[in-house]
């Protein structure tokens, strides 16, 4: 059994559970959404159709239609209460703004139910590291990309919550934690899958808490459940508890607990794939963008 692997209803049952209260809790979420959205600025396209992959309640998606309001955006994530949302939030707005397309998709990123060449730009915010297989997942997502089409995200990397991770080590047999791609690696899973010039960007966010119940109850909030096959499926005994608070009261600093998130930003181009007689890829890199 992989104990890594992702339980892909469970993630659709929290992060359902999750929705109503969503907005108020994911502040890293909308901070790192924001720092995206100013990457685009410096990116020379007009997009006529847009996929947001792991769109949650569509804040991020909002953001996209203002900034390219006559694009046609389709707002998609694994959990329906997520879109039900969404799709409430989107009734006011779309009054304000007359006329905006936007539709509702309710699908995993890693078997996406779009047509081949279609879209122009593949948008994804902290929702890759959900998936099981991410080089195919990436393979997926240039598939659905016309020519010259941009894929841009953001996911969680190796950092991520290293102080829970000290914490909860050696305490039981259970995994407490996703594993996390390192950026190197997603950079080459990128290359492989036939992407153009991928650009890779990490930086380190650090939010701060009085106690190890506040950081916990920070990620139920947001549907960050453990996930994988090899989480504990009862509730944690007062004796781990214990032990896992011990651990994390360790790293306190200047009277707060920390919480480590590595952000990996990248973003990539679907070039134009030519054959050569002996059925050879010849990658154009001189295109426009």
């Amino acid at each position: 059994m992989n104990e890594f692997k992702i339980d892909k209803k469970q993630v659709r049952r929290a992060f359902s559970r999750a929705a109503q209260d969503y907005d108020a809790a994911a502040v890293l979420q909308r901070e790192v959404c924001t720092r995206m959205l100013e990457r685009l600025g410096y990116v020379k396209l007009q997009p006529s159709r847009i996929i947001d992959v792991g769109s949650g309640t569509g804040w991020g998606t909002r953001q996209l239609g203002e900034r390219y309001p006559k694009a046609d955006i389709t707002a998609l994530d694994i959990a329906i209460g997520m879109l039900q949302v969404a799709r409430g939030t989107s009734s006011w707005w779309q009054k304000i703004f007359a006329g905006k397309r936007e539709s509702f998709l309710c699908a995993d990123v890693e078997a996406l139910p779009i047509t081949s060449n279609s879209v122009d730009m593949v948008w994804s915010n902290l929702a890759l590291q959900w998936c099981n297989d991410l080089p195919a997942t990436f393979v997926e997502m240039k598939r659905v990309l016309k020519t010259d089409g941009l894929l841009i995200f953001s996911s969680f990397g190796v950092d991520t919550l290293k102080e829970l991770r000290v914490a909860f080590s050696e305490v039981d047999g259970f995994n407490h934690l996703s594993r996390f791609a390192d950026l190197h690696d997603i950079g080459d899973m990128l290359m492989e899958a036939g992407f153009a010039d991928p650009v890779m960007e990490m930086e380190k966010i650090t939010l701060t808490y009085d106690d190890v119940r506040a950081v916990m109850q920070d990620l139920k909030r947001i549907g960050a459940h453990n996930a994988t096959a090899g989480r504990a499926t009862g509730m944690m005994g007062k004796a781990t508890w214990q032990r896992v608070t011990e651990n994390y009261e360790t790293l306190r600093c200047n009277g707060k607990l920390p919480a480590t998130f590595e952000i990996i930003y990248g973003h990539t181009w679907k070039p134009a794939t030519n054959k050569t007689l002996d059925g050879r890829s010849i990658i154009r890199t001189d295109f426009k963008r």
